[in-house]
């Protein structure tokens, strides 16, 4: 009977691992890289088929990772990633303004970026103004985001320039938005938060078999302008690397969530959030 049992689990376990392997999977944001579109505490859905798989398709858990992340309170990456191997099943190329996770070469963490260029593209960030084939995207200042401020999105000096605002509804985080538009025609808002050492980049031209990826908080995100040595991306990264769409929000938390108090698990949810999409619209 035992044996009936943890033979059942086994399947179980194998079934949930083969969907998350090859149809979908959820994904924690970890960073604020991606403000204003994504928040620290937002659970997402990321598709695996899109694009075809690759070597960094396949969730396989580490038990010794997890158990330091449980035991240890670690933050380290739960799953094993697989040597590099070269080529796609099935395999696609994303559109411009899709939303994707990636495994830096070498690494076996996954980011979240946005992607700007593809095969055969010239890239260019010249005073914070993104050059794709040596015409300048489409940008256009837009109101503020307004951000609610709580334990996941403090709004530090650390992280904003101390842009926090308190109004009778409370605090927030007052953030530069700026519209840009691919020359696909997607939208999407990035964060203008001043000079940084993204804000110039020389001109490359994509290699083909890869993309340029960045994160919309412009000036806080370590993606493609950004060498592996600063966590960042190391320049175009090989469409092997990549491992998903990103499709919606599930749901997000504000960073309260207590695992021994119950009520917390329901006042930490974050109103307005659920079921929003993150497929990229045109303009």
């Amino acid at each position: 009977m035992i044996w009936r049992e943890v033979k059942g689990l086994f399947w179980v376990l194998v079934a949930v691992l083969a969907f998350h392997s090859f149809i979908a999977k959820p994904f924690y944001i970890p960073s604020e890289s991606m403000m204003p579109n994504l928040l620290t505490g937002d659970r997402l859905v990321v598709t695996k088929y899109p694009y075809g798989w690759s070597y960094v398709s396949p969730t396989i858990p580490n038990p010794a990772a997890i158990l330091r992340n449980v035991l240890l309170g670690h933050s380290e990456p739960w799953t094993i990633t697989l040597p590099f191997t070269k080529g796609r099943i099935m395999g696609g190329l994303p559109e411009r303004g899709d939303v994707v996770i990636v495994t830096p070469p070498g690494g076996n963490q996954d980011y979240i970026k946005r992607v700007i260029g593809l095969p055969g593209d010239t890239i260019e960030v010249r005073s914070g103004r993104l050059i794709i084939n040596g015409t300048p995207v489409k940008a256009a200042s837009r109101p503020p985001a307004m951000i609610p401020v709580d334990a996941n999105a403090p709004c530090g000096i650390n992280q904003f320039w101390d842009r926090k605002v308190s109004t009778a509804n409370g605090s927030f985080c007052r953030l530069p938005v700026v519209h840009e538009t691919l020359p696909n025609g997607v939208g999407y808002d990035t964060i203008d938060d001043g000079n940084s050492q993204g804000d110039d980049y020389a001109e490359v031209r994509i290699p083909p078999g890869h993309v340029f990826l960045m994160g919309d908080n412009r000036d806080h995100s370590a993606d493609s302008r950004f060498g592996l040595e600063d966590m960042g991306l190391g320049g175009p990264v090989p469409i092997e690397n990549i491992g998903g769409r990103a499709e919606f929000i599930t749901f997000s938390l504000d960073g309260t969530t207590v695992l021994t108090n119950p009520a917390s698990w329901f006042t930490a949810f974050r109103d307005g959030r659920a079921g929003t999409s993150l497929r990229p619209g045109k303009d």
